[in-house]
């Protein structure tokens, strides 16, 4: 069965899902959804995460999905929102990259990289290995801004910085 790629579609019951917000150097670590049209947000921008397992606790959840998605173990994560929507419910996690991006392994996606504030704000970013300019995942987008609004010592300066 095709899962649908917006958060409007619904089905009976919402997913469940939680996602991390890394940051290092005043920029964020976001992966580039693979381009696949039958995946919620294909080709787009979007944080490492994913569905929580049965019985799986959304702090469980987001440590084994950075492991299996990028081989990383934050040294802390914090729960900054819990966002429902009508498709998906999103727990949402930040905390620091402590390793240069190089050190990772992407097993999950077609990119990742460090975002500027001001690349978040515009929406949009190349990305290398697809050779061209990818969207930002909307909600991701807000979410983005939401936790700069409120984390503004976590982004002083961002706009300067470029991957």
């Amino acid at each position: 069965m095709a899962m649908p790629t917006s958060d409007s579609e619904s089905p009976s019951e919402p997913v469940e899902v939680a996602i991390a917000l890394l940051f290092q150097d005043n920029q964020f670590l976001l992966q580039l959804r693979d381009d696949i049209p039958t995946i919620i947000y294909p080709g787009c921008w979007a944080f490492f995460g994913g569905h929580l397992d049965p019985g799986e606790t959304p702090e469980i959840a987001v440590w084994r999905e950075l492991e299996e998605e990028i081989g990383y173990q934050p040294p802390w994560l914090k729960l900054f929102d819990r966002r429902c929507y009508d498709r998906v419910i999103r727990n949402i996690f930040y905390g620091p990259l402590t390793v240069p991006v190089e050190d990772l392994t992407l097993t999950e996606g077609w990119d990742l990289g460090l975002w500027s504030a001001e690349q978040i704000h515009k929406g949009e970013r190349y990305s290398e290995k697809a050779q061209q300019v990818r969207p930002l995942g909307d909600p991701h987008r807000q979410i983005l801004l939401a936790f700069m609004a409120q984390h503004p010592d976590l982004v002083a300066g961002a706009s300067h910085s470029q991957p």
